[in-house]
Parts: structure tokens; sequence; C-alpha cells
């Protein structure tokens, strides 16, 4: 369900018969006359639908983390929030940006649409800006010839699965974040669609090299070895973003999950 379109069609309906109601049927009804209620509904749900749309739409977006790609940063199940302004005021339902303010950056966690299918809401990390030279050969990520920097931390344990996987400090420009990888997994993408730009990117036994094309973005998942991303369909155009995700505010299994992202 595309759930920006159903509200916009709320507001545009109530806001109507609210208008409606104001220009004609409040003049013709007689004093004192109680409104019928296809028209007091409507003007009491207006303004709260209005300003519903315009926080979801300009503001902040709520969202549910469905997978774990993004263990340990997320996990199954957190509520987070999104800021819809930091990457440019965008026109609702269109999604087309019409003011710029801020370009996604090396390490923002960045929630978009999927570019298989649009209906689909992803969440991934941004590793690769327009115009980087991407490689994440034997499971070491390099950006421009240079490795980023990761330190080990210790063990993980996946407590739905009762399985240990590796645990890393990662450093991508100034934020720090945690990444984990599997050592039972192959270093190579063993699964490869075809998208846009694939030439732009080589795949060899020990995993890939990209370059990122213009107007495009890497994405990756910090589960590195259960993410299904950029490796795997390719790149992220701009037209694509819905907003920075900054907060977990929620999450049913685990109450303690609050706070702001790496």
């Amino acid at each position: 369900m595309n759930f920006a379109l159903l509200l916009f069609s709320l507001l545009v309906v109530t806001g109507i018969v609210t208008a409606l109601d104001a220009v004609y049927f409040g003049r013709r009804r007689a004093a004192g006359a109680a409104e019928p209620w296809w028209i007091e509904y409507p003007k009491s749900f207006f303004p709260v639908i209005l300003i519903v749309f315009l926080l979801r739409s300009f503001v902040v977006e709520p969202f549910k983390i469905p997978s774990g790609s993004m263990i340990p940063t997320l996990l199954v199940g957190d509520y987070i929030l999104v800021n819809k302004y930091t990457y440019g005021i965008r026109l609702p339902i269109l999604n087309t940006k019409i003011i710029s303010i801020h370009e996604p950056k090396r390490g923002d966690v960045m929630v978009f649409r999927y570019p298989d299918d649009p209906s689909v809401d992803y969440i991934k990390r941004v590793v690769g800006l327009p115009g980087d030279k991407i490689a994440y050969e034997d499971k070491r990520l390099t950006i421009n010839g240079h490795e980023v920097p990761e330190h080990y931390t210790g063990d993980y344990l996946l407590k739905d699965r009762i399985e240990y996987l590796k645990e890393y400090t990662e450093t991508l420009g100034k934020v720090k974040h945690s990444i984990l990888l599997d050592p039972s997994e192959p270093a190579a993408t063993t699964y490869v669609k075809q998208f846009p730009d694939r030439k732009d990117c080589i795949y060899n036994n020990e995993g890939v090299k990209c370059t990122v094309p213009p107007g495009h973005y890497f994405m990756m998942g910090d589960n590195r070895d259960n993410s299904s991303d950029s490796r795997v369909w390719g790149f992220v155009p701009e037209a694509n973003i819905i907003g920075k995700a900054f907060f977990i505010w929620f999450n049913f299994s685990q109450l303690g999950r609050f706070g702001r992202l790496n």
C-alpha cells in the first residue's frame, strides 16, 4: 500500500468537503442547525490529516526495520525516524527535489526506494558517492585507492540463529560504526542482477570493483555477508532518496532500544 498516496487522497477529499462547506453548504444551513455527518467528520479530520501529511512529507517519517541487513546498527523490529529535509525538499508523491540542502555523505544511514521496485523502501549505509571508485575484495573496503580503517572488536552473537559473527569498527569519513563479517561466507558476491551501469563494475573471485556513476550512490548493509545491496542490484539514483535515518525510538522486543544512530 502506498501510504503517502492514501494520505494525500484523504487530504484532498476532506479539504474539498471543508472548502465546500465554507463557501456553499454552511451558508445554506439554517442558523443553529447541526452539520450532517458527511460534513462534520471530514471537517474534523482535515486539520489532523494536513498536519500529519506536512510532517511526514517534509520533516520526519517513521519506518520499521524488517530485516537484519543493518545489524548491529539496526535490529529487526526497530522503529526509526527519518529526516526528510536534510537531503533537500521534495514534492510528495512525485519525490521530485525542488530545493537542495545537503548531499549524502559517506557513512550516512539512508532510506531510499529500491531501484528494482520503487514501491519498496530499503535502508543501507552510504559507502560510495558519485565518481568514487569502490572496491570490496577479500572483505576489505577500499575507496578511491584508500583502504577504509577497521578494527576488530570481538564476536557478536546473533541471538535468533545462535551464531557468532566477527564484529569490527569501521570508519567512513567522520562516521565510526560497527560492521559484521561471517567467516563462513565467501568473499565474492555469489549472485548479481542485471542493473543499469553494470558495465561500471568488475566482479571476480575476491569481490567487486565499481565506479559510481554521476547522480548515484553505492550502498552497503552493515551486516556485510547478509545484505542484498549495491553489490547485488547496483547503484541508487539520487531521485530514489527518501531521507537520512537518525533516531531509534522503539523496539517491542527490546525496550531499551532508544537513541541516535551512528
